[in-house]
């Protein structure tokens, strides 16, 4: 990932934090067949630290896991709130016109090495702890435990689970820091006063950034 200075960010904490809150990664890997991508959740751990791991589920029948090997080299990659800038919000533009349209986004790529994993009770486990993540938030959660034993029993076959030994961590939080103070101000107030979520999602990630 092409990391500018002035969009990189380091820190670990803020990376995961990222990860956990935009779970639904494309996992990227080159197999015998070529260079495959799959879309799914993973779920973050601290451990091994001081990156952490990855774990997740594919369906057997997947591409990416055609060649057979018990592990491969793989990048996941998590978007966090992306937006569309028009020059037109930037002050600039009346004083000089010299200003171009843009995309501001937060993305966090991981780096390691995919571990298969098809043993039974390590794929329920994987299961459950990624069923657990998404479905606390509910009032009346579902868990594994409420589907018949020989129906899950069934499902566990069709899939494989993924482990991701974090080997390294690239952060690019691109969020116009390039601009002028003036012109920041301009691209947040357009973004806080559209109707479009992610667009003011990237506002808030802008005034957080200010903040930092």
């Amino acid at each position: 990932m092409h990391q500018p200075p002035l969009f990189r960010e380091e820190r670990v904490e803020i990376l995961h934090d990222l990860i956990a809150r935009h779970p639904f990664a494309t996992l990227v890997a080159a197999g015998d067949g070529g260079i495959e991508a799959s879309h799914l959740p993973m779920l973050l751990s601290p451990e091994p630290a001081p990156l952490g791991s990855l774990i997740g589920h594919l369906a057997r029948a997947n591409p990416m896991l055609a060649d057979g090997r018990d592990s491969l080299h793989a990048l996941a990659v998590f978007q966090g709130p992306q937006a569309y800038v028009s020059p037109s919000w930037y002050p600039s533009k009346r004083a000089h016109g010299r200003v171009v349209p843009t995309w501001n986004y937060v993305a966090v790529h991981a780096h390691g090495t995919l571990a298969r994993i098809d043993d039974p009770a390590r794929l329920r486990d994987i299961v459950e702890r990624l069923t657990a993540a998404r479905e606390r938030r509910f009032a009346a959660p579902w868990s594994v435990d409420d589907a018949p034993a020989d129906f899950v029993a069934g499902m566990l076959k069709g899939i494989v689970g993924l482990e991701l030994r974090i080997e390294r961590l690239d952060g690019n939080w691109k969020l116009s820091q390039n601009r002028a103070p003036d012109d920041r101000r301009g691209v947040i107030a357009a973004l806080e006063a559209s109707d479009d979520p992610a667009d003011r999602a990237v506002a808030a990630a802008m005034v957080a950034r200010d903040g930092d």
